[in-house]
């Protein structure tokens, strides 16, 4: 599940609204916000969107943050 991948890079569940779980992330004092739906399948688009966001968070490509996410 997507969400306790993302723990991996420190993001952590701050609530749950509906079907929609918003993390944060701290990482050298910069602060992320996500929105994560919980809609199974995920649509390929939103999947896409999410890790575009995270990757440029940290700062690092998406192909290297999907291959630190599925190792």
């Amino acid at each position: 599940d997507l969400i306790k991948l993302l723990t991996k890079f420190g993001y952590k569940v701050m609530r749950q609204t509906g079907s929609h779980v918003r993390l944060k992330s701290d990482i050298m004092g910069r602060i992320h916000f996500i929105t994560i739906p919980l809609h199974k399948p995920l649509k390929l688009g939103t999947l896409n969107n999410i890790l575009s966001d995270i990757a440029e968070y940290l700062k690092i490509s998406k192909k290297e943050l999907i291959e630190k996410l599925f190792r």
